[in-house]
């Protein structure tokens, strides 16, 4: 009978070896590491130094303004004041150390068709600031461009752009967080295309193999049903193995292009929950993450306004949160307030029980209300510490919350499903 199992497994192994190996190169697992939790875009030619250092400072006079203290912006938001107080302060300073996590500078909608000469003079001017930014220590830990899209009419322009950028971020020095977005896209061989020019951007700027990387904004229909009907989105992915950091939702174009009404189209829509749920799926352990796309609300004009912008905006990030999206874009100084306020809520609020479950868990503990799996072991590690990465939580509260430090937390995501605890 031993020498059955034996022989049963060895054969299994090698008809297998070709699926074991495929399912490690293709689903090496979640993304590692702190993230951003927003991207603001800026047109390019409003993407000076100062101009972000301005957008941080309007986020800071809003909240001064329209909502001095908690009770103000519980009120705006419709949250619990007890919950707001506990996390104002911690609005306020991240507003102040660090208000923006990602920059993009944008050459795409936002900014329009220019001349060659006006857009490069605007990528000029976009370098510059970023080398402006980081002599000061002000420089998004995250930025980058999104470049014209890869379809016929824009591709000369978007690789010219891409390519100067590019360079001149390389010799700026100024590649760690660099973060390329490709917008449009419609088909498969245009992911493809990008890993090509990728590859071909490492070779020319004696860049290490494998280090650009580019995110692909969905924004077409095209990009989430191929006209054979495949998951056009999932083949994008695996069309650019290790290059595809994340899959940015794309709001209004995608909306535009089902026919959605310009009132209705918005992050909670039920077209964008199909899209969303899809790129989640597409993207499911292959290292990539989802972004969430933004709201066009950015009414702040007064009071009452602020108040209904921030309540609405703050529902739909809370909202993504609980969906596990945990990033999205954001148009407007405003939008700061409600990002920080609504994601430090839902981290505060995920502490208590998330860091009960995990010691319960890896301290093999009994008596708890709930029997965790490893793989929900691993995402209770991962909400502790995106919390902890955005500011939400300090590292010394989980810490004595769950008795595991954030390198012990950092381990335990790392983790595989069957590997020791």
């Amino acid at each position: 009978m031993s020498d059955f199992r034996t022989t049963l497994t060895e054969r299994l192994d090698a008809s297998l070896a070709a699926a074991d190996a495929a399912l490690v190169r293709h689903y090496p697992g979640p993304p590692a590491g702190r993230h951003p939790i927003h991207t603001v875009y800026l047109p390019a030619d409003r993407c000076g130094a100062d101009d972000v250092r301005t957008f941080a400072a309007a986020a800071r006079e809003l909240l001064a303004t329209y909502a001095p203290g908690p009770d103000e912006l519980a009120q705006a938001t419709g949250e619990p004041v007890e919950d707001v107080a506990a996390v104002y302060e911690r609005v306020v300073a991240k507003l102040q150390d660090e208000p923006i996590e990602d920059l993009r500078a944008d050459f795409e909608d936002g900014y329009g068709v220019r001349s060659d000469d006006a857009e490069d003079t605007h990528l000029t001017a976009v370098l510059a600031a970023f080398a402006d930014l980081a002599k000061t220590d002000e420089l998004p830990a995250w930025h980058g461009i999104r470049f014209k899209s890869f379809e016929a009419p824009t591709r000369a322009r978007g690789v010219r752009t891409l390519v100067d950028y590019q360079r001149g971020m390389t010799d700026a020095g100024l590649l760690p967080g660099n973060v390329l977005t490709l917008p449009k896209v419609t088909s498969v061989d245009q992911a493809a295309a990008m890993d090509t020019a990728c590859a071909a951007l490492e070779q020319e700027l004696g860049l290490p193999s494998g280090s650009v990387t580019f995110e692909i904004q969905v924004e077409t229909p095209q990009a989430i049903l191929a006209a054979d009907g495949t998951t056009a989105v999932a083949r994008m992915v695996h069309a650019a193995l290790g290059r595809v950091s994340s899959l940015v939702y794309g709001t209004f174009d995608y909306s535009a292009g089902l026919g959605i009404a310009a009132a209705y189209q918005a992050l909670d829509h039920p077209a964008a929950d199909h899209a969303k749920a899809v790129m989640q799926v597409a993207a499911a352990q292959t290292g990539t993450r989802i972004c969430d796309g933004s709201t066009n609300v950015v009414a702040f004009g007064d009071r009452e306004s602020a108040h209904a912008t921030w309540r609405l905006h703050t529902g739909l990030v809370t909202r993504s949160l609980v969906r596990g999206i945990y990033q999205g874009w954001d148009m407007h100084p405003g939008h700061l307030v409600s990002r920080y306020l609504a994601n430090f809520l839902f981290f505060r609020r995920a502490l208590p029980s998330a860091a009960a479950r995990l010691a319960a868990y890896v301290h093999q503990t009994s008596g708890g209300d709930v029997m965790d799996e490893p793989a929900t072991a691993r995402m209770l590690a991962q909400a502790l510490l995106r919390g902890v990465h955005c500011g939400a939580i300090g590292a010394d509260e989980v810490e004595s919350a769950c008795q595991l430090t954030v390198p012990e937390l950092t381990e335990l995501t790392h983790r595989r499903s069957g590997a020791p605890t």
